[in-house]
């Protein structure tokens, strides 16, 4: 026996005993591609005569999105800057959603943001003019918008106006704050009166200041804020506190006694008020990286709370769905798993720009906020890099000697390994008007990117790409 050696191939089991009779092993980390699963080890397999134009594409796609700059210019109403938002249209989160298929909370937001328009004075007058049509429901992703959790976006609501060098623009709604507040389907009288002091307050100001200050460069925020224990979806602590740093000077040069007093003092009490403006760059950055002919470069996740969603850079205008997945995570007092609803939001869309839960070795602190400890956050940037095409310089990881977050999920290695994106994210009550009832992880479900793998396939046998292939 003393002259065994061992190459262990990906059989976890049985290390453990082997190296308890000092068995000298060559472990070797190795998984079935495609997890044994026939139809995708086909389509994988109908991929490789295409290897170096994916590779060529990929790498374009991660170059743009990356890249690109990501300045905060204006907050205005989303009338003024959405392309296509008409009267009597709601925007939502995640995949097209029919009001039959919407969950609690996004019928919640939907019917909140229906009153807070003045065109219900109750939800159920709200459900009702959505049910007959006369309000109509799109997704914000269709609109160069972004939402977390319902997503709900309203003509009348002030919103982010980002853009980089090429002229892109992105918007999200200004952060309301955690608890019972629209984006988690409450609808209440407090609820409402707080969305209209932010159109008629908080909106105008910081308006005023950004305008002051020619813009703030939101993507120089995100790389301190990594450094200082946030990772740019559920922990903004830092990067809220460096924009308000940035912005206060210009608040108080364009905005005088009790509005500005009112303006800090709610910026000072919402640690996540950034987290919307962080969604805007990394949705600038996706769709810069959109629409590049074989790429396979992921670039929007999101969830409707009744599906989960997503497009990839090939095709910029198809969605890939499965049902929305349940959340692992943190409750607060009195709530429990029965209480969630399924995944929600289109807060993904910082993860697919490599922060979120790609990120989390920046953030030990967030373990606290959404369950597990800091190693588990370490280990969670790691897997993720074998599920991705390349890596973001503008953001690194103090803990992993600097080095650039992974960016760039790419549905190839994705379906090769069986790995799927983590996001952070938080959790909804399941009924309408109950509010957020606590945060957690949760992993993209792999149906979507095998289906997207499908079409991709497809596509190529069609010859939809062949004029890449011969340039």
């Amino acid at each position: 026996m003393s002259g065994i050696r061992v190459i262990n191939v990906g059989l976890g089991t049985f290390l453990p005993a082997l190296l308890d009779h000092d068995i000298p092993v060559l472990d070797v980390d190795f998984t079935v591609p495609g997890s044994g699963d026939e139809r995708t080890l086909q389509l994988l397999k109908e991929t490789l005569p295409y290897y170096g134009q994916v590779r060529a594409a990929n790498e374009r796609a991660v170059a743009a999105l990356v890249m690109g700059q990501a300045q905060a210019v204006r907050v205005l109403p989303a009338r003024a800057v959405l392309p296509d938002l008409e009267d009597r249209v709601i925007l939502h989160a995640g995949p097209p959603l029919t009001w039959e298929r919407a969950c609690g909370p996004v019928r919640g937001a939907v019917m909140g943001a229906v009153m807070y328009e003045g065109w219900a004075t109750t939800p159920e007058e709200a459900a009702g003019l959505v049910a007959r049509g006369h309000v109509r429901l799109s997704p914000c992703h269709h609109h160069g918008a972004v939402g977390p959790m319902a997503g709900v976006i309203s003509p009348s609501m002030p919103v982010w106006v980002v853009e980089d060098q090429d002229g892109r623009r992105a918007s999200a709604t200004l952060n309301e704050g955690l608890g019972k507040v629209l984006r988690f389907g409450a609808y209440s009288p407090e609820v409402l009166a707080r969305l209209r002091w932010i159109q008629d307050v908080l909106g105008p100001a910081i308006d005023r200041g950004l305008v002051e200050r020619k813009g703030i460069d939101v993507k120089s925020i995100l790389s301190r804020a990594l450094h200082m224990g946030d990772e740019g979806h559920n922990r903004n602590v830092a990067a809220t506190s460096l924009l308000v740093r940035q912005l206060a000077p210009a608040l108080a040069a364009t905005s005088a006694g009790t509005v500005l007093g009112e303006v800090l003092a709610f910026l000072a009490g919402n640690d996540h008020f950034f987290l919307n403006l962080s969604m805007a760059a990394a949705k600038l950055a996706a769709d810069a990286a959109a629409g590049v002919p074989w790429s396979t470069i992921v670039t929007c996740m999101s969830r409707n709370g009744t599906d989960f969603g997503l497009r990839i850079s090939a095709m910029p205008d198809r969605w890939f769905t499965a049902p929305a997945p349940a959340v692992q995570g943190l409750y607060f007092p009195g709530y429990g798993p029965a209480d969630a609803n399924p995944d929600l939001g289109d807060s993904a869309i910082t993860e697919v720009a490599g922060l979120g839960g790609t990120a989390m070795a920046t953030a030990p602190a967030i373990a606290q906020f959404v369950g597990g400890t800091p190693g588990d956050g370490v280990r969670t940037t790691i897997e993720m890099r074998e599920i991705t095409s390349g890596e973001n310089p503008s953001y690194s990881i103090p803990a992993l000697d600097f080095s650039p977050v992974p960016c760039g999920f790419d549905t190839l290695l994705i379906c090769r390994t069986g790995i799927t994106p983590v996001i952070n994210t938080g959790i909804a009550h399941r009924e309408a008007g109950m509010g957020q009832v606590g945060a957690g992880l949760v992993r993209a479900p792999l149906a979507p990117f095998v289906n997207a793998l499908d079409s991709f396939v497809q596509m190529i046998k069609k010859g939809e790409f062949q004029d890449v292939a011969e340039s």
